[in-house]
């Protein structure tokens, strides 16, 4: 990335035009950002995409591939040293997001990956899941982390590339984890700055079966496909644990324990297990991959 020249974005947003009033909101405050090079390009998971700004190039699928392989596609068709994925039910609420969150990267060659704090917009909210370590009664502190919220994130991309991209196969969760977890086994390290606020509405994911079907498969495959192999019971065991301790709902229990059955059964692709020295650097940075 050339440090004179204003950073170049490739930024990608999915849409299967279902958010016909939030969409065109992201889209606004996406295509108003100054200080970057700016390359957008939208990508109709099994639809051809509506509501788009005329200048703005657009991808329809035949068939809904997925959050993580439609992000990969999108990825493809833009360019930029730096990749931006965005949610479109997001807002950047002021026209400098992209180059803050761009100018993290200068600070630390390291840096992998940038996720800035995602708030709700109407409470200040700031969601568990949106942040990215396991201590998350602060979501105001900054600093280095080990995973990523995957809606809202900016990436290198010759550090995305060099990881495989996104785990396409996944379709959806836990995406983020694999793709983290395989940047820091290259050397990088991820940054959460939470001074740089993007608004997001609070939504709930658990609303159905395929929720916690996918996320019991994903979890499993996250594991085989990443970890040393004496981590891999350790691993399962403590998610089995938890998820025991916190579903009370037995459809859900019983969802993912399907999902869980799925995933042993194979179909998680490629395995390649971090390094030990990964699994150190990463249990220093405050999250062992065990949990």
């Amino acid at each position: 990335m050339n440090s004179i020249s204003r950073p170049t974005v490739g930024a990608v947003v999915l849409t299967m035009n279902d958010r016909p009033a939030e969409f065109p909101a992201a889209m606004a405050s996406l295509l108003s950002q100054e200080g970057v090079e700016l390359d957008v390009v939208v990508v109709g998971n099994g639809c051809a995409p509506e509501h788009v700004p005329d200048d703005v190039r657009t991808i329809a699928l035949p068939a809904n591939v997925g959050i993580p392989e439609g992000r990969n596609i999108g990825a493809a068709n833009v360019k930029g040293d730096l990749l931006f994925f965005f949610d479109n039910d997001a807002v950047l609420p002021t026209p400098d997001v992209l180059a803050r969150l761009a100018a993290e990267f200068a600070r630390d060659a390291r840096r992998a990956f940038v996720q800035p704090r995602i708030a709700d917009p109407e409470t200040g909210i700031t969601l568990r899941r949106w942040v990215p370590r396991l201590r998350t009664s602060r979501p105001d502190r900054g600093g280095t982390v080990t995973v990523m919220a995957e809606g809202v994130v900016m990436i290198r991309r010759d550090a995305f590339e060099a990881a495989g991209e996104w785990p396409g196969h996944f379709f959806l969760f836990h995406e983020g984890i694999d793709l983290a977890w395989r940047l820091w086994d290259r050397g990088y390290v991820g940054h959460y700055a939470p001074d740089v606020v993007v608004h997001h509405p609070v939504t709930d994911p658990a609303r159905h079966a395929v929720f916690y079907r996918l996320n019991a498969r994903n979890r499993v495959w996250l594991a085989l496909r990443n970890l040393p192999a004496p981590l891999i019971p350790l691993n399962l065991a403590t998610w089995i644990l938890v998820t025991l301790w916190r579903f009370r709902d037995a459809a859900a229990l019983r969802a993912s324990l399907v999902g869980l059955a799925e995933g042993l059964r194979g179909g998680h692709g490629g395995r390649a297990p971090m390094r030990w020295s990964t699994v150190a650097r990463l249990t220093f940075a405050g999250r062992p991959p065990t949990c």
